[in-house]
């Protein structure tokens, strides 16, 4: 890979709020990252979290900026999807019961179709995006309660 190519990653790493990035071409492939080859940290800084999206109302939240509930984040950057399919019924709908392990939506970075999990079960209080909109890395999806 040039090493041009490799220096403007850098670049359009430092000038974004993305945390790492990943390029493949044929066989070769480069990661840069903000935080070495240690892990990430779970929560992005404050500068680098996506707003909430206009439609998630300030009612809904408790006094200290979260949402009342178990928050599901993005664990990466990409394309949100609510169901497995066009005209596929969602995954998951609003006050309808999640256990453990059951698939909320597909994050789809790099081509690859992720499936993100319930990592708790409850009800489904909140879906604070909507099919096809892009997610960054930490931005609250689900609120389940």
């Amino acid at each position: 890979m040039d090493i041009r190519k490799v220096k403007k990653l850098i670049e359009l790493l430092e000038e974004s709020g993305v945390a790492e990035i990943e390029i493949h071409e044929g066989e070769e492939s480069v990661r840069v990252s903000r935080y070495g080859s240690g892990a990430a940290p779970a929560v992005p800084p404050a500068a680098v979290q996506a707003p909430v999206p206009a439609n998630a109302a300030a009612a809904d939240t408790t006094a200290a900026g979260e949402f009342a509930g178990h928050v599901v984040r993005a664990p990466m950057v990409g394309l949100f999807y609510a169901a497995p399919a066009p005209g596929k019924a969602a995954f998951v709908e609003l006050g309808k019961p999640v256990a453990k392990g059951d698939v909320l939506c597909i994050i789809e970075a790099m081509k690859i179709l992720n499936q993100i999990e319930a990592d708790v079960s409850g009800i489904v209080s909140r879906v604070l995006v909507e099919n096809g909109d892009p997610v960054e890395y930490g931005q609250p999806l689900f609120v389940i309660s």
